[in-house]
């Protein structure tokens, strides 16, 4: 199995993320990898690690998930692989749950939330995003 780790969704994701008829919630589950020294879009200077520069995403980003209904619901260190290989372990798993795409799109589309998203640039090496839904009865 290949995987590649990104910070940003390619042409073909954003896509299928944006068709319509996907109304129910979703779960993103975030398998994160940091960079050791944080790296902003705008050149800046900093003396912050990818994890101290994701952690203030980290906060922030509470107050954006909470204004289009979304939480997150879970966030832990990765500790070690029990099963399967990989050549690299992620650093971290977050899990959000938003009311629908919709609202995650409604967020990242937000100015405020693409000014806080500049510290999860910065901190990410990269990252997998894994929508999930709970099936339902009918599936």
């Amino acid at each position: 199995m290949k995987f590649e780790n990104k910070v940003m969704p390619n042409d073909d994701q954003m896509a299928e993320f944006l068709e319509k008829g996907n109304d129910e919630p979703i779960y993103m589950v975030n398998l994160l990898k940091f960079k050791d020294k944080a790296e902003y879009p705008d050149k800046r200077e900093t003396d912050l690690s990818g994890r101290e520069a994701y952690a203030i995403y980290s906060e922030e980003v509470q107050h954006h998930l909470a204004k289009v209904g979304a939480t997150a619901i879970f966030g832990a260190d990765v500790k070690r692989l029990m099963l399967g290989e990989v050549e690299e372990l992620w650093d971290s798993v977050a899990i959000a749950t938003y009311p629908n795409r919709k609202a995650m799109l409604d967020m990242i589309s937000d100015p405020d939330y693409i000014k806080s998203a500049q510290h999860r640039v910065a901190g990410l090496k990269g990252q997998l995003n894994i929508e999930t839904v709970i099936p339902s009865e009918n599936d």
